[in-house]
């Protein structure tokens, strides 16, 4: 199993040289403390517990899993324990609201201890990763009396969450839910129903969990217009705040699946459940969409991790490895081989992960501060263009990241030859840990229609055009550097490209909507190597710049320079593929009867 290395140096390159946070927090409400010196202690710690405490149980939590007793779920070994440290450390309240037992620091700092935490133990970080939805969420829509009750035990990390939506008969469609909810004579509600893939639903790592549970008051409209949300606690609260007696809520049993075996993804089952109304009655998905919302960052960083893992494990065996001879000479005289790092297809596989890996977090972190900015700007113009900007960027990194963090994780295992199959190196369990990541939070084909659909044709095109004159501006301004010219042509070709590609596609939609469904994940694919183009090429001037000044680290900002023009040599190609697909049809889609697929 790779032993996890916090890339402390390319994390600090993306928020300090790229996307100069300093300035970013000066523009927040509340993020005086994260001054340079606070950011550097908290990264610096943050990496150690991911390293000595998480790293070593990766590959634990993978072998043993999950298992049931009489006293409920019990996590891996030493799982339990990790999980003290990391409250005792304070990461639970980091992000969170002061008046609550938070800290109030800047969301995209938290997201930097989640790729950390991620990559070093995704199965472990998915157990606190669901508490900072259900904590958002009951900060966002909770009652003060619900705050008092649930939100200051998720922050302290005394209880955890998890959200409960989807059931065994409705998958991502959730208009067909059929949980429950009946009034009590308290004011409470009944919940009954069956909820299905619940993450983290029962554990014993934490006296208590608070689910965040879909359901249907009496009366409710049909369809997803009539879901109300409510909060169910595994145990319900005493007066004194205290964790008091089971509530009719109970782990059915627990998924046997393909990876993430540390992580207990449960059936959980609702019998009467005593719960509470948060937000108005039937928006409770409009409610739920902030918990969604940040999950949806949360599993972008994912394919981020499964590219930096697959990369540290990788290249680590292609600098020892020893097979055959370079084809322009032994590089390796005195050896019996060279080492496989000396040929191209294996450069290939390293670089694609390198390129991956560096261009997801830049991607992460951009988006992360415009949460930061929807939740803390001054001024209500900022917040405002930070949320289209959220909302247009939030499907492409979900989706485009977790599909080509997933191609990185198996390149991982592929420079490995036969051993990255075998399970001692790790790497095959990345493969298996990442798989999932195209599945939940909204697939990669529901993410597709919510960029191409709601977020793209349903404006007429304005949240892409937000974007897109950001990467014009960058070309204009930059039109006169000769060193970028490489990779400033491509980009603004590109870029001209991705509204004539929208202007059509929307045009033929105009006469089959299918049309929508047809290009949308050529479209998100094809808009994904977009954006990844323009930070490649804001990250070569960077490090372009800094060489020109003069540098002690010319090797660090040269591969920079040379990852990016890989990316454009190698990778960005790949969007003249997805253009002409997505401008295929849907013929080539639909016009085949149902029967004749069984011929």
């Amino acid at each position: 199993m790779p032993e996890y290395k916090a890339p402390l140096r390319d994390i600090k390159f993306v928020m300090n040289e790229l996307l100069d946070s300093e300035q970013h927090y000066a523009k927040l409400e509340g993020a005086e403390d994260a001054t340079p010196d606070m950011v550097d202690a908290i990264i610096g710690e943050g990496a150690k517990f991911c390293e000595q405490v998480l790293s070593p149980l990766n590959q634990v939590g993978d072998n043993e899993g999950c298992s049931w007793s009489e006293d409920g779920v019990k996590t891996p070994t030493g799982f339990k324990e990790a999980y003290q440290q990391y409250v005792e450390g304070g990461w639970p309240s980091m992000t969170a609201d002061p008046n609550y037992g938070g800290q109030g620091l800047p969301h995209s700092l938290g997201l930097v201890m989640s790729e950390m935490v991620g990559t070093s133990n995704w199965s472990w970080g998915m157990y606190p990763g669901l508490s900072h939805g259900a904590t958002n969420t009951i900060e966002a829509h909770g009652t003060e009396e619900q705050k008092q009750t649930y939100l200051t035990k998720l922050i302290s990390g005394e209880w955890t969450g998890t959200m409960c939506l989807t059931e065994p008969h409705c998958g991502s469609d959730l208009g067909t839910l059929r949980s429950k909810a009946e009034p009590n004579a308290d004011g409470s509600y009944a919940i009954t129903g069956t909820k299905i893939f619940i993450s983290a639903g029962e554990h014993d790592m934490a006296e208590n969990i608070v689910h965040i549970v879909l359901a249907r008051l009496p009366g409710a409209p049909e369809g997803t217009k009539g879901i109300s949300l409510f909060i169910v606690p595994k145990n319900l609260p005493n007066e004194d705040g205290s964790s008091g007696e089971r509530n009719a809520v109970s782990c059915g049993s627990i998924e046997h699946k393909m990876g993430i075996h540390g992580n207990a993804t449960c059936v959980m089952n609702f019998d009467g459940a005593k719960g509470w109304l948060i937000g108005p009655e039937n928006r409770g998905l409009n409610c739920m969409f902030t918990f969604m919302n940040t999950a949806r960052i949360g599993t972008a960083i994912q394919g981020l991790g499964a590219a930096e893992l697959g990369f540290q494990g990788s290249l680590a065996y292609a600098k020892e490895r020893l097979a055959m001879r370079s084809l322009s000479g032994p590089k390796n005289p005195e050896g019996i081989a060279d080492p496989i790092i000396v040929h191209p297809d294996v450069r290939r596989m390293l670089l694609t992960q390198k390129a991956v890996a560096e261009g997801a977090r830049a991607l992460i972190y951009l988006t992360a501060q415009q949460a930061d900015i929807v939740h803390s700007g001054k001024s209500e113009e900022d917040r405002k263009a930070a949320d289209e900007a959220l909302g247009f960027l939030t499907p492409i990194a979900k989706a485009f990241l977790t599909e080509i963090g997933y191609e990185s994780a198996n390149l991982g295992m592929q420079v490995f030859g036969g051993h990255g199959f075998i399970s001692e190196w790790g790497m095959e369990q990345n493969v298996r840990d990442a798989r999932i990541g195209m599945i939940y939070e909204g697939t990669t084909g529901i993410q597709a229609l919510d960029l191409l659909g709601r977020k793209v044709l349903m404006t007429q095109g304005e949240s892409l055009k937000g974007f897109t004159k950001q990467v014009h501006v960058f070309c204009k301004e930059n039109a006169d550097n000769e060193q970028l010219k490489e990779f400033l042509e491509p980009l603004a070709a590109l870029n001209k490209e991705w509204g004539d590609l929208t202007m059509k596609i929307g045009m033929t939609a105009m006469k089959n909507r299918e049309e929508v469904g047809a290009a949308s994940v050529d479209y998100l694919m094809y808009s994904g190597y977009a954006v990844f183009a323009y930070l490649w090429a804001r990250m070569a001037k960077v490090a372009l710049d800094k060489m020109a000044d003069g540098t002690s680290e010319e090797l660090f900002y040269n591969a920079k320079v040379q990852t990016a023009r890989f990316y454009f040599k190698r990778m960005l190609p790949r969007a003249k593929g997805h253009a002409e697909s997505m401008l295929a049809g849907a013929d080539s889609l639909m016009d085949m009867p149902e029967e004749a697929f069984a011929i």
